[in-house]
């Protein structure tokens, strides 16, 4: 039987430990996208590789384009900078609202009936950018 195929977009703490307890779960295959290079093969590998030791067998794929990622039936979207000292709330909306946009219209474009979990900052703003680009 095919497993559902989740995607996690952001391979940097968040994104790297949702990636493993979703493998863990042992019932998903999972794709981990990350802009840099490296960063989620090197994850999913690791990932993959605690899998016999820890009693799972989930597929794991890190890359870098979202290819991976169609049919994905659910997504985690963890990508965008933290807030740095002296950084405003707006000047990290304005940021992060262009990453959102553009996972969310790759993520749509190859899974048109995904379901978006969000989990970049601020959340309230990040949500409503990814409800008017997916639509």
């Amino acid at each position: 039987m095919k497993r559902p195929k989740i995607t996690v977009v952001g391979g940097g703490n968040v994104g790297g430990t949702t990636a493993q307890r979703l493998a863990e779960k042992d019932a998903y295959d999972v794709v981990l996208v990350d802009i840099i290079e490296g960063v989620p093969q090197g994850k999913a590998l690791d990932i993959s590789q605690a899998g016999p030791v820890c009693g799972y067998s989930t597929r794991v794929v890190g890359t870098n384009g979202y290819e991976e990622t169609a049919g994905s039936t659910v997504a985690v979207i963890t990508s965008g900078i933290p807030r740095k000292p002296g950084m405003s709330r707006d000047e990290l909306l304005a940021t992060n609202a262009r990453i959102v946009k553009s996972v969310v219209t790759e993520l749509v474009s190859r899974s048109p009936d995904i379901i978006l979990i969000l989990v970049t900052n601020p959340l309230d703003a990040m949500v409503h950018v990814a409800l008017r680009v997916s639509g």
